[in-house]
């Protein structure tokens, strides 16, 4: 049974691809929904916050934006990926972290799978 939910933009073929193949290797602890098709007020969620950021909601914890894929990463069933998840919470590590994250949504369009609906 899942106990976190990965709340990302459907619409962009790069998240949802990157949000299939991390939640698959969590061994079912998290589930994918696409903003666009989830009730956002269940999470105390507006649709303007889901646009700018992806958002991982545990039992008892909301991360976003790059807390949000650290907190995912350290729920991989992959040492490498939870270490580095580990990692991206620690500073100087998160400070570089938060504008990583910025900078990949922003140009989403132009990585691998991106597409013109991508572009923010």
């Amino acid at each position: 049974m899942s106990s976190s939910v990965l709340i990302f933009d459907g619409d962009c073929s790069f998240c949802t691809s990157t949000a299939n193949y991390f939640t698959k290797s969590t061994a079912g602890r998290v589930r994918a929904e696409a903003w666009q098709l989830t009730d956002l007020t269940k999470y105390g969620l507006t649709s303007e916050q889901t646009i700018k950021r992806v958002y991982l909601i545990g039992e008892s914890k909301q991360y976003e934006a790059n807390w949000a894929f650290a907190k995912l990463l350290t729920l991989q069933t992959n040492v490498f990926y939870k270490l580095l998840g580990y990692l991206l919470f620690i500073p100087p590590i998160s400070w570089l972290a938060i504008p990583g994250y910025y900078l990949v949504a922003r140009y989403r369009h132009l990585l691998p799978g991106g597409t013109p609906a991508c572009k923010l």
